[in-house]
């Protein structure tokens, strides 16, 4: 089987981890993958490893607690339903120290959305930094990024997992990574699902409610603190449901309307969005499901996680 490929990479939040152990299986497969598009998460972990610093990226994460995401997040802002991400974006802007997405040895394209025209945006020459910022902007959780007078979002809005820039790329294989599959987690793979990662879940939010409240305080006073910063996380929690639901369904869509070869089909119960603590978990169980999918696709087996539509 000839092994060069195309690869798109989608939308998901944290289970954004799972590609890098995906970009790993593929790797030690011999797979060569000569193009990469993503949205979100996937911009960013197909970014990093175009630029060849992947593994830079994979050693900072996963060193990651939930206290350490914690320190990361701008919480004045949180308390008003946004985060602006400066300190996240500040540390990656620094990995990638000033490439050009022209420069990657790698064809790359990262999807944005343009909130005005209320169209997709393809990054493939400038800022790689300034691409991924974009890409990754999700509504209710980051502020918008401003490029060239339009303000930009998540790509995920309107396309989750962007399979047609690959599509003119010379490839044998077009290979796409949904982060957004309603599949079960294996039951060979030790991982804690979401009902037993649940105490750590918990101190996330006490954490985040805590410092909140501690910053809410600070500037009004008043006994109504700590219902203030439930409520704005319960409807966080609300949005962040709602545009999960959404990337399911437009997923759907965008398969259908260009079929990869292989469809590899990450389980959204693995974690929610928001756990950016768990990477090394995510890494292994995207090694662990993308080794199914391949043995599938290359032996001609069924897997629940390998769907062939090409």
């Amino acid at each position: 089987m000839s092994k060069t490929v195309a690869l798109a990479l989608g939308s998901g939040g944290a289970r954004g981890y799972a590609h890098i152990g995906v970009l790993d299986a593929l790797q030690e497969r011999g797979y060569e993958v000569v193009a990469i598009s993503g949205s979100s998460m996937g911009a960013l972990i197909g970014g990093f490893y175009c630029a060849g610093k992947l593994d830079e990226y994979r050693d900072w994460v996963s060193g990651l607690n939930y206290l350490d995401v914690l320190k990361l997040v701008d919480v004045s802002l949180l308390s008003g339903g946004v985060i602006r991400g400066d300190k996240v974006f500040n540390m990656l802007a620094e990995m990638l120290d000033g490439v050009l997405i022209e420069d990657l040895p790698i064809p790359f394209t990262a999807v944005a959305t343009d909130m005005q025209a209320r169209k997709e945006i393809w990054f493939q020459s400038g800022s790689l930094d300034t691409a991924i910022r974009a890409s990754a902007a999700i509504p209710s959780i980051f502020s918008p990024v401003k490029v060239n007078g339009r303000h930009l979002v998540d790509g995920g809005v309107l396309n989750p997992l962007p399979i047609s820039p690959c599509v003119s790329v010379h490839a044998d294989h077009i290979i796409a990574v949904d982060l957004n599959s309603d599949t079960v987690m294996p039951d060979d793979f030790g991982f804690l699902p979401a009902e037993t990662n649940k105490p750590q879940k918990q101190a996330w939010f006490n954490s985040v409610v805590d410092k909140a409240t501690n910053w809410l305080e600070s500037r009004k006073g008043g006994d109504d603190v700590s219902e203030h910063v439930d409520e704005n996380i319960g409807k966080l929690e609300m949005i962040n449901q709602m545009f999960e639901t959404m990337q399911l369904s437009l997923t759907r869509f965008k398969t259908a309307a260009y079929p990869p070869d292989l469809l590899i089909k990450m389980p959204m119960e693995s974690c929610e969005m928001y756990e950016f603590y768990r990477a090394r978990e995510l890494i292994a169980l995207g090694y662990h499901i993308a080794n199914q999918a391949l043995d599938a696709y290359e032996h001609g087996g069924a897997s629940p996680y390998a769907h062939r539509m090409g």
